[in-house]
């Protein structure tokens, strides 16, 4: 499963981790993705995979609750 927003396709990003003494290695930063239920606007929902920042931009609609 990729580590890319379906929404805004937001994916890893890749640099160096530098250390105290200054050697660089290699290293990958993450999407903070959340598997949510989203409002498909007919009244269909189905599970996709947004980071967090669509989630709190209101760009996704979560889907209500069913309890």
């Amino acid at each position: 499963m990729a580590k890319v927003c379906q929404c805004c396709g937001r994916g890893p990003v890749t640099g160096n981790a530098v250390s105290h003494s200054n050697r660089h290695t290699r290293r990958r930063w993450l999407v903070n993705l959340q598997s949510v239920r989203i409002d498909a606007g007919d009244g269909a929902t189905f599970k996709v995979r947004v980071c967090t920042k669509c989630l709190k931009s209101g760009f996704v609609r979560r889907a209500a609750s069913v309890a």
